[in-house]
């Protein structure tokens, strides 16, 4: 049995139930954090909730709790569940009321939290790599955002799905965005080099992550926009979110990329993320 909280109750995920006039059932409007949790840790938990504070100030909604009782929660449902590893999902929305676009001005927000099972990449994604496509970018202008309404998102991770891919790569106006649901880093002569932050982009914690893991592996690293030529001509392309971690992308549009295998700095990254992940919360 999930255990689950809602509204201020611990119960089984079976019997949680949220009105059909909530906001982010109507409209989508909420947000919404995945958590890696590894030997019943949270990896990088005041980066999720600082995120999350950020998305919820984005849709100009009151956080519902500080960060002492957002971490007393997320240790509660952590404890409860099966699993050692797993990836706590957290939404916000901004509860029930008339359907109206325009704010209620007295509303109660709907909180929900979830434990889920946290698989790694499988032993050949990592050793083989995994392929992608590309796309145009044509979501709005606010990705930095965390929101629930990921419709643009799920019908350009289905282009992928579709074409039995792993993710789909964003391309707005010639220059590399992120993919679908991950951000992308690409490799160029041993430099690796990542797109800026910008609010077309979500702010990913694991690209934090692996940025921090590079300088301090002493690799060079450069954070500038990437050109469309660029990511196509790249020696190697990564895929880092909180549940791929950091994969390789191996072919791109039936192409592949370098050797069309994993390159040395994704494998030297891949064996740092493995052991940091374990040693530092």
């Amino acid at each position: 049995m999930t255990t689950v909280y809602l509204n201020g109750t611990f119960l089984p995920l079976e019997e949680a139930q949220i009105s059909v006039m909530d906001r982010g059932f109507l409209f989508g409007d909420g947000v919404y954090e995945v958590i890696p949790v590894y030997d019943r840790q949270p990896f990088r938990l005041h980066e999720h909730l600082a995120r999350l504070q950020a998305s919820l100030d984005g849709i100009r909604l009151t956080n519902p709790h500080g960060a002492d009782a957002w971490e007393s929660l997320i240790m509660q449902i952590v404890a409860s569940a099966e699993w050692q590893d797993q990836g706590v999902y957290l939404q916000v929305t901004r509860g029930p009321g008339p359907r109206d676009h325009a704010f209620p001005k007295i509303i109660q927000p709907t909180v929900f939290i979830m434990p889920m099972p946290l698989s790694p990449p499988s032993a050949e994604s990592v050793e083989h790599g995994v392929s992608a496509i590309t796309a145009t970018d044509n979501r709005w202008l606010r990705c930095d955002l965390k929101v629930t309404s990921l419709l643009p998102n799920v019908l350009l991770r289905q282009l992928s799905v579709d074409a039995d891919c792993a993710e789909t790569v964003l391309i707005r106006d010639g220059q590399l965005i992120e993919g679908s649901a991950s951000s992308v880093f690409i490799v160029q002569r041993g430099v690796l080099l990542a797109p800026p932050k910008t609010n077309l982009m979500l702010p990913g914690i694991t690209y934090d992550v692996v940025l921090e893991l590079a300088a301090a592996e002493g690799m060079d690293c450069v954070i500038r926009p990437i050109s469309e030529a660029e990511l196509r001509s790249a020696d190697e392309i990564w895929l880092t979110s909180s549940t791929k971690e950091v994969m390789a992308v191996s072919r791109l549009d039936g192409q592949p990329v370098g050797s069309g295998q994993p390159g040395p700095l994704f494998r030297r990254m891949h064996a740092h993320y493995q052991t940091f992940k374990h040693t530092v919360m």
